[in-house]
């Protein structure tokens, strides 16, 4: 199955999508409701990891979806799939909102590995634009390696150094 065929699959199916995206928020209201304090306590922590890498996978994809299509593809926003590219985005958003309401988000079990992921692939995707933008496709000094290693290097760095600031 193509990544074509499974959008093609979840827009024929809708409501398979409309109700995951509804669902997660709505188990993270009820686990706030019913932890009411308790949240930073062992079994609901984990209850908020799951829920928040349940929504924050698909979310960082739609995301990143949405700068590919609308910057390298040069999509119309008028095309956008509100299933596929909006509803993860907003889920992703009041999910977190409705957990960091409920507990601290320091608190939660891989909570750091997500946002560093989500770092991670706002780097690589603005040093792909940069790249795409200036024309700059051969360095022709330097052997292909060295290159991937510099890239490597400086995302490496750019992850310490915003570890350090937040």
């Amino acid at each position: 199955m193509t990544l074509a065929q499974f959008f093609e699959w979840i827009q024929l199916n809708a409501h398979f999508g409309i109700l995951y995206f509804i669902a997660i928020p709505l188990i993270a209201l009820l686990a706030g409701w019913f932890a009411k304090e308790e949240g930073h306590l062992s079994p609901w922590r984990y209850l908020y990891s799951l829920l928040i890498y349940a929504i924050c996978i698909p979310g960082i994809f739609a995301l990143t979806l949405n700068i590919y299509l609308f910057f390298w593809e040069r999509r119309s926003i008028m095309n956008t799939d509100l299933i596929i590219q909006v509803l993860p985005i907003v889920s992703m958003i009041a999910t977190i909102a409705i957990i960091k309401n409920n507990v601290n988000l320091d608190d939660i079990p891989g909570f750091e590995k997500i946002s560093g992921l989500a770092l991670i692939i706002a780097v690589i995707l603005t040093l792909m634009w940069i790249l795409d933008r200036t024309h700059i496709y051969a360095i022709s000094f330097m052997p292909f390696p060295m290159v991937i290693g510099i890239i490597v290097g400086g995302v490496l760095l750019l992850r310490m150094l915003f570890k350090k600031w937040i």
